[in-house]
């Protein structure tokens, strides 16, 4: 298995300073959000030198650029069209800097569409960037997430798309407990088209999702990683927590010695 952390853990962090934090703590790579105000500098805003500078740092640390974590979504016709343009500016970014995937969202469903609308234009709009990310050697993953935590709708937009290009992020949390799907239920529908994952722990309460260290919340981790593992999975997993109150210095080391004593286990 391979690692990375999002750079909510570290938002002002330098390039410089999340990378060599990730070599402390024994990741193999990291997650850019962008658009989130974080230090690192991998935006859209980056010049050519400045994305050239950026993955000649990371090759030169030895850590990846595991993925562009971005905010497109396409389920809001007043807004799918502009986030199209997006995509297609990020996927560019992420084949400047060296990064092979890109994490979109579905979005919340908006313009009165029905699921079964908003399943055809977010395959209409994923489709329209599946060549240029092909061309740029870039995979562009839906992730199970908001309006979209339910497995079976995230893989039947794939199905609709299929093209090796778009693909999925399992957020290992959401289906669970947004979907109210057990860890298998939720693999099983979208494990053909898995490119990228995201991990953590986490508790409803009140309603809202609260953090947990993991093994302490409602994720089944131990199974998430047997499912990945028995399915041959070379991608990153990458953990997500954002704006926690435990220190990167505590769980950076705590959660990835947490999921590889998991691999030992098998």
């Amino acid at each position: 298995m391979r690692y990375a952390f999002m750079t909510f853990s570290v938002p002002q962090a330098t390039l410089e300073q999340a990378l060599a934090l990730a070599k402390k703590y024994g990741y193999d790579g990291i997650e850019p959000r962008a658009e989130a105000k974080h230090s690192h500098g991998v935006e859209l805003s980056a010049s050519k030198a400045q994305r050239a500078a950026i993955g000649k740092q990371a090759q030169d640390a030895g850590i990846a650029l595991a993925c562009v974590a971005t905010s497109c979504t396409y389920a809001d016709p007043a807004t799918a069209a502009s986030n199209t343009r997006l995509t297609h500016e990020y996927i560019d970014l992420a084949a400047d800097v060296g990064a092979p995937s890109i994490r979109v969202f579905g979005g919340k469903l908006g313009g009165g569409w029905t699921r079964e609308q908003a399943i055809v234009e977010v395959a209409k709009s994923l489709a329209s960037v599946a060549d240029h990310a092909a061309q740029r050697g870039v995979t562009v993953c839906m992730e199970t997430h908001d309006d979209w935590c339910d497995p079976i709708h995230v893989a039947e937009v794939m199905r609709r798309v299929a093209k090796p290009s778009i693909a999925v992020t399992w957020d290992i949390m959401h289906p669970v407990r947004a979907a109210g799907y057990a860890m298998a239920a939720a693999y099983e529908p979208i494990k053909p088209w898995i490119r990228h994952v995201h991990f953590h722990d986490g508790t409803m309460e009140l309603k809202k999702s609260v953090f947990k260290p993991i093994g302490t919340g409602a994720i089944d981790h131990a199974a998430a990683v047997a499912l990945l593992a028995g399915s041959g999975y070379a991608g990153f997993l990458s953990g997500e927590w954002i704006n926690w109150e435990i220190p990167p210095e505590q769980h950076l080391p705590d959660e990835i010695a947490k999921m590889k004593a998991f691999e030992k286990k098998r």
